[in-house]
């Protein structure tokens, strides 16, 4: 039975895996458009998924679950991702996600109340002479500071 996306949304997952499953591996992009359509990865989707590829649920969840990018639940109208690797932790790293996540009100991972706003960890952006780094909605930022990011996140 093909899964159907909500009306509010586009696309059909049925569709999503018939346009990806003759390529070689198609897990992965089957996911990144299934994401694309929904904003998540819905648990509805993971049945008709494993069945196509001819693995396990638990295969597919290890899968989901280890790709950071992926997730359960649709994310804020922002996404603010701030680096957690070495280089960045060095220069304070760990003191600015605390103070962005108390300011925020929020934990990793989490979204706002009213939907505007959701915090990821990211284990390097690639701007490691520039950290701490930060990442709002694809654009990457160095030498960041909480209350910059948190005004900028806010507007």
């Amino acid at each position: 039975m093909p899964l159907t996306a909500a009306p509010s949304e586009t696309g059909d997952v049925s569709a999503i895996i018939q346009k990806n499953i003759g390529l070689e591996g198609p897990l992965l992009p089957i996911l990144h458009d299934v994401q694309a359509v929904f904003g998540h990865v819905p648990d509805a989707a993971r049945a008709p998924i494993a069945n196509a590829l001819n693995i396990t649920e638990a295969e597919l969840h290890g899968v989901i679950s280890f790709y950071h990018d992926f997730r359960r639940e649709p994310a804020g109208k922002t996404v603010l991702k701030i680096c957690r690797a070495e280089a960045c932790q060095a220069v304070g790293a760990n003191d600015l996600s605390e103070k962005v996540l108390k300011l925020l009100g929020l934990d990793w991972h989490g979204t706002s109340a009213d939907g505007r706003i959701t915090v990821e960890p990211v284990y390097c952006l690639g701007l490691c002479a520039c950290g701490p780094a930060a990442m709002i909605d694809g654009k990457v930022k160095g030498r960041v500071t909480a209350e910059a990011l948190v005004e900028e996140v806010s507007q």
